[in-house]
């Protein structure tokens, strides 16, 4: 690894002379003494997980519970510290990005674990493809999950699923963090566009229908990939305010304090995970907010009386991206051990594999975990992976690396975006007539793929500009409109224009990053530019999230709600000029102004209520 103490080694150095190395042996003959009778699929699961976890050691099962970044990792690490599982934290490889590279990727650490260890146990690889796979050069990225929502088509998610698995599948990607089942309270969180509604029953009908597409109908397929259910629980019910995180900026919501309201958690917050666990979820990610003042991540009267308890939850439970060492405890290995013994199996530390491991030994040694606990933890893992048949198929792919991005995931992606176009408004002007013959695109959204994939795509907070292949909404308009109608992306230099179409965009974030505090859209001041040159003009407004835009309804005759549609710009055209019909309702409500931010005082009525959307 690229960090490691001195202390963690002469730790590894003490267990080898206890007879528990971590080291690798190569040697899998017969010879080795090990009963291999775990890679007999014929044997019912629960004896495979009995008969494996029996012969491991302590550092073997530490191992499983471990998960680190890839970008941490030196050749070697996987088997030296028995990785259970690599993530990769966002974004594209460093370096080529393509298919190819990915799957090398991928299946190098796979070999690793499988190769160049006592045991062989597969690893795990996660990520985040939460709307298609971003960070693949050439993938299919969809609509983020709040314009799905708006779509509130379940089949429609369980296709989406199925093709963002088959491209995952293909580089030998099986584990996806996703989908969001939070709801947002306050639409000032940055992870708004990670929700599909602020109706639970929205959100569980497209979470399991999602799930189902990701997980296939058995998961042993070689072309299914297992999905993760998060952040449990109560992420987006923060309050505003409460967060104390700071990277680059100081968090308002995201990862701040909920209010422990049993109403609240029964009647809303858990319908969806208790939806997501009856379709099959076999992993849950653990929230970064806190529940009454109390991380998640310690809290065991929810990760385990009530995840597991009421709702029956048989899988592991993975933290988020370091969220055990945001526990109150003082030191390391007490807060490994508050985080370990509230519920979470298997732990995200991103940088330190070594250390967590360290504190996690010394926590068992110490008698602060049981090893009853370890050897629970490590058999729902096992339980997973040999669910996925990980033991029992070749290391390589079952899926081609041509279906990433292909011609149906493609059609797919524009039929999502289709769906989700919300119409807010209309004098008439839409749909684009044959009476139109200039049209000029204008606004920071009009040409830029970047600002239209939003966070999580390239890169985690997201970039603008050319940053994935794909059609804009300026080159949708181009290619829709024809050779005898004249579209300009810009305003012509001098003349009147039939149609303007300005593309008003958030610019790209993720998380709490993303935290506003004033639901500002600057990219509404190009309509201060166009004058009188525009005969009629058309808003399209690309966020994440509702934002202000009372005062400037009025000004314009029709206003679109295209969300962040992801590269399949055309679906927005598709719309405009009434090739298919407006059908996207709002998955959230709309505020006229701050103060109705989370919520409208009573009797105040919202600029547009939640499931508003015109037709045709």
């Amino acid at each position: 690894m690229k960090v490691r103490s001195v202390v963690t080694v002469s730790l590894i150095g003490l267990l080898a002379l206890s007879g528990c190395s971590p080291e690798p042996t190569v040697d899998p003959a017969p010879s080795d003494g090990i009963d291999r009778s775990y890679l007999d699929s014929s044997l019912p699961l629960e004896t495979r997980v009995e008969v494996l976890l029996s012969q491991m050691t302590q550092a073997e099962k530490l191992g499983q519970m471990t998960q680190v970044e890839e970008d941490s990792l030196e050749p070697g690490d996987v088997a030296l510290l028995n990785l259970g599982s690599v993530l990769h934290g966002g974004g594209g490889l460093q370096g080529a990005s393509d298919a190819a590279a990915w799957k090398a990727t991928v299946l190098e650490h796979q070999r690793e674990a499988m190769e160049d260890t006592r045991l062989g146990i597969p690893l795990l690889y996660g990520i985040d493809a939460v709307h298609g796979f971003g960070g693949m050069d050439g993938a299919t990225v969809f609509p983020h999950q709040i314009g799905l929502g708006a779509a509130n088509d379940p089949e429609l998610m369980t296709q989406i699923g199925h093709a963002t698995a088959q491209e995952l599948a293909a580089v030998g990607i099986r584990w996806n963090f996703a989908p969001v089942l939070a709801m947002p309270g306050d639409i000032r969180w940055g992870r708004t566009y990670e929700t599909y509604s602020q109706d639970p029953d929205v959100v569980a009908s497209l979470g399991t229908a999602y799930l189902r597409g990701l997980q296939g109908s058995d998961l042993a397929d070689p072309s299914t990939v297992l999905a993760t259910p998060k952040h449990f629980v109560g992420d987006g019910a923060t309050v505003y305010g409460t967060s104390t995180q700071i990277i680059q900026v100081p968090y308002l919501l995201d990862q701040g304090d909920a209010p422990a309201d049993p109403a609240l958690l029964e009647g809303s917050l858990l319908p969806p995970y208790r939806a997501a666990i009856d379709a099959g979820a076999r992993s849950i990610m653990a929230s970064f907010s806190s529940w009454g003042g109390e991380k998640v991540h310690g809290d065991a009267t929810l990760l385990t009386d009530t995840l597991r308890g009421e709702l029956g939850f048989t899988g592991f439970v993975v933290s988020d991206w370091g969220g055990c060492d945001q526990v109150a405890a003082k030191t390391g290995f007490e807060k490994v051990a508050q985080c370990v013994n509230a519920g979470v199996d298997m732990v995200m530390t991103p940088f330190d594999g070594e250390g967590f491991q360290s504190s996690l030994e010394m926590a068992v040694s110490r008698g602060d975990v049981s090893q009853a606990r370890i050897d629970e933890a490590v058999s729902r893992i096992l339980t997973v992976k040999f669910q996925m048949g990980l033991f029992d198929g070749p290391v390589d792919p079952a899926v081609p690396t041509d279906v990433v991005g292909s011609a149906e995931h493609r059609e797919l992606a524009r039929r999502a975006v289709q769906e989700s176009q919300v119409l807010l408004s209309n004098d008439g002007v839409l749909p684009i007539g044959p009476e139109v013959r200039t049209i000029a695109v204008v606004g920071d959204a009009a040409d830029d793929m970047g600002v239209q994939a939003g966070g999580w795509t390239r890169s985690w907070q997201g970039d603008v500009g050319p940053v994935i292949p794909g059609t804009t909404i300026a080159e949708g308009i181009q290619q829709r409109a024809g050779a005898d109608v004249l579209v300009t992306v810009g305003m012509p230099d001098s003349g009147q224009v039939d149609l303007c179409i300005a593309a008003a965009g958030e610019v790209p974030y993720a998380e709490g990053m993303g935290d506003s505090t004033t639901l500002a859209l600057p990219g509404l001041t190009v309509l201060d530019e166009l004058g009188d040159r525009c005969a009629s003009t058309v808003l399209v407004v690309v966020t994440g999230r509702p934002v202000l835009i009372t005062n400037t309804v009025d000004r314009v005759d029709a206003v679109v709600v295209a969300w962040l549609p992801g590269t399949a710009g055309e679906g927005i055209a598709d719309t405009l000029f009434g090739d298919v019909p407006f059908t996207g309702t709002l998955p959230v409500n709309w505020p006229r102004n701050l103060d109705q931010v989370p919520t409208a005082p009573d009797g105040e009525e919202y600029l547009f209520p939640i499931g508003f959307g015109l037709t045709g």
